[in-house]
């Protein structure tokens, strides 16, 4: 990993002298799809191009006016060339570039493409990863722009103090996660009562208060008498305010940083870090806020699709990646990535009973809409509010995999200002995964 930021670090200077020799390498996907590629016109002039525009914006990223994305992490292999020895020097006789390597990656156009159309005009982010792998398979987010235009666009664009267009929001967006954390205050709860959370029994009448703070489920909806199991898939704020009131704190951050709060992520691309803010002294109502997701905890959604990556996974937390493998420009491979194992976040039995937790939300909770589709999933909706300038507003979560006994997916979908995740972020989930398994 520090070799390779090394190489692609914008101070090496060996990079910027490869491209007087070589023509910047194709960025493409497994199925031989360009994602970017350099035409080069008859009298030499290189243009770097981008046939899918916007789609693959964030995470190809752009090599013009700087570099982000693919074409940043990637740089040094995009401006190297294994070509044979003997085509190169037949290149250099007749004073021609050599052709770059090709950086293969693991997205799949399908997938990027329905991700792209199921958010719509929503700004956010949508990361879609095989959980055993750790394959990003897809990441989308937006506002976008068009890398082939961006040079043109490019004052406009960094003067609008307005404009986030430039901003990943699957890596870089922070956001209260809402009840999507329930994964992570359910792990705590589990870890605290190891031999009692099954007799976890609470009665919604819609509303918990504790000294002068209240903590309200949705439009003060009563689920009645709830299992921790239920509580889960209902969505249930009191059922949850309830249980972070008897966390200890301490162990609630310990929990939370088990799952990478606090700390760095496994990957090179540029990414904010997630926050868990808990201590000894917090009052009532900071630890009923938490527990459901709110007061100060901040997530990414990369960092979503991670923990529920691990969940899926038996509780094994894989190192997500992108590049697949390095190849000639004719073909021969050059170097592959393979899968590897980052850390083990869950036991196996608490990976299943949270696998089984999301299902429920499925079958019979939020997350209904996905349920009878020809295939099984899980997930966990959240419904994050949030207050900026004085207004507030509920961003849309929705965390989940599909083909739940041993799943092939997993999504994290934000919606900013999407309301509730049963009512945007879900059905964004599932035409990603009915794309996935019809086309």
């Amino acid at each position: 990993m520090k070799r390779g930021s090394l190489r692609n670090n914008v101070y090496n200077t060996k990079q910027e002298s490869n491209s007087s020799r070589i023509i910047r390498g194709s960025i493409a996907a497994e199925d031989g799809t360009l994602l970017a590629v350099t035409n080069v016109d008859g009298e030499g002039n290189e243009t770097r191009t981008y046939p899918y525009g916007n789609v693959f914006s964030h995470v190809i990223g752009y090599s013009s006016n700087g570099r982000s994305g693919l074409e940043s992490t990637s740089n040094y292999d995009l401006l190297e060339s294994h070509s044979s020895l003997l085509s190169q020097l037949q290149l250099s006789d007749s004073d021609s570039k050599v052709q770059g390597d090709t950086v293969v990656v693991t997205l799949d156009p399908k997938l990027q493409q329905a991700a792209y159309n199921a958010l719509g005009s929503y700004k956010g982010a949508v990361v879609v990863m095989e959980p055993d792998t750790g394959k990003v398979r897809a990441m989308v987010s937006k506002p976008d722009f068009d890398p082939n235009t961006l040079s043109a666009e490019w004052e406009n664009m960094v003067s609008d103090e307005n404009s986030s267009a430039l901003l990943n929001r699957a890596t870089q967006g922070l956001y209260p996660p809402g009840s999507i954390f329930k994964i992570v205050t359910s792990t705590a709860y589990i870890r605290e009562n190891p031999d009692s959370w099954q007799d976890f029994s609470w009665n919604c009448t819609g509303t918990i208060t504790e000294g002068v703070d209240s903590v309200h489920c949705y439009q003060s909806e009563q689920h009645g008498q709830e299992t921790l199991a239920d509580a889960f898939a209902h969505s249930c704020n009191t059922a949850y305010a309830s249980i972070g009131l008897t966390i200890a704190p301490d162990d609630f951050r310990k929990c939370s940083e088990d799952f990478l709060f606090n700390g760095s992520l496994p990957t090179n691309l540029p990414y904010a870090e997630s926050v868990f803010s808990l201590g000894s002294d917090s009052s009532a109502g900071e630890k009923m806020t938490t527990a459901i997701g709110q007061g100060n905890t901040l997530v990414t959604p990369l960092h979503m699709a991670l923990i529920t990556s691990a969940v899926a996974n038996g509780g094994t937390m894989m190192r997500p990646y992108l590049v697949d493998h390095i190849e000639t420009y004719d073909g021969d491979i050059v170097s592959e990535n393979k899968p590897s194992i980052y850390k083990k976040v869950l036991s196996p039995e608490e990976a299943q009973t949270l696998n089984t937790f999301m299902q429920g939300t499925v079958n019979y909770g939020t997350g209904y809409a996905l349920a009878g589709n020809g295939y099984t999933a899980g997930g966990k909706t959240g419904s994050a509010e949030y207050e900026k300038d004085g207004t507030t507003g509920t961003h849309s979560w929705f965390v989940g995999f599909c083909n739940a006994e041993d799943p092939d997916l997993v999504v994290a979908v934000i919606a900013e200002d999407g309301g509730t995740g049963s009512s945007t972020a879900v059905p964004i989930a599932k035409q990603i995964f009915d794309t996935y398994y019809y086309g």
